[in-house]
């Protein structure tokens, strides 16, 4: 009986070690988290490779909604609203499907993001944004595919999607701006600090807005920061003055800037405010 016993549980064991061999995905699942602006994307989908195969017009057929991945549909969530061919998605997450052909693909944003792949029933009510984009032949071949979110700026960016020797480009639109300047109202109507005066400037300043406002704001922050006014700091508002056409008073604080950055041992910004005052015919 007690060998009995051995033998079944020695069964047992190999039995329950078989069972946990894992293998890798052949489409393994991404999560990507990005800023861009003041809005927080999140992205999840599968990314299968080429493996030899050709891809559109056969493995993935012209003309046919396809899931843009592998397994569970892709998945967009953005945390504000964005805009997209001129089209405002509201905050929060979508489903996204794409329509390819040889010239250009039909890239879709579907409310309905539970779904195994693609809907049961498609029902053209749930498409909340459909977006035709040129196809830009790759010069190199991409064996896995890719989503990127491709040239940020404080108000826009790309989706980037890039298989085969095909990228194509969504461009969403933000509206960090007029959220920026919310912000920016509702702190000068209250108790401003120096870091305010200071990032309201050089939003102003990078952004291109009224530069006169922006060097009111910087000399403010200076003023409050006192001795305490970093070389970086600095630095900004020697850009700021240099915009606004104060080009003695840039180059003056540039110096500033320079000397404090080498005191710092900060080599970058040693070469930037040399760069500069050397355009400014200071060195």
């Amino acid at each position: 009986m007690k060998k009995l016993l051995v033998l079944l549980l020695t069964i047992t064991t190999v039995y329950t070690v078989e069972a946990q061999i894992v293998t890798p995905q052949p489409s393994p699942f991404t999560k990507i988290e990005q800023k861009v602006g003041l809005t927080d994307f999140v992205l999840e989908y599968s990314r299968p490779n080429v493996r030899g195969r050709k891809v559109f017009g056969d493995l993935v057929p012209y003309g046919q909604v396809w899931r843009l991945g592998a397994n569970q549909n892709t998945k967009i969530t953005f945390s504000t609203d964005v805009s997209v061919d001129g089209k405002t998605l509201k905050a929060g997450t979508y489903a996204l499907y794409a329509i390819p052909n040889a010239a250009a693909w039909d890239v879709i944003f579907y409310t309905d993001a539970n779904n195994g792949g693609l809907p049961a029933k498609w029902d053209d009510s749930k498409v909340a944004a459909k977006v035709n984009v040129e196809i830009y032949p790759l010069p190199m071949n991409i064996e896995t595919f890719t989503i990127s979110f491709d040239d940020l700026t404080s108000n826009s960016g790309v989706l980037g999607i890039m298989w085969e020797q095909v990228y194509v480009g969504v461009k969403m639109d933000l509206p960090t701006d007029d959220m920026v300047l919310k912000s920016i109202n509702d702190v000068m109507n209250a108790t401003p600090t120096a870091n305010d005066y200071f990032n309201a400037a050089v939003y102003y300043f990078q952004e291109n807005k009224d530069i006169k406002q922006a060097k009111t704001w910087i000399d403010k922050a200076m003023e409050m920061s006192g001795d305490k006014a970093q070389f970086w700091q600095l630095r900004q508002q020697s850009l700021i003055y240099a915009k606004a056409g104060d080009k003695a008073g840039a180059i003056a604080v540039a110096k500033k800037s320079l000397a404090a950055s080498e005191a710092a041992g900060n080599g970058d910004y040693v070469k930037m405010n040399k760069d500069s005052l050397k355009e400014w015919g200071a060195m």
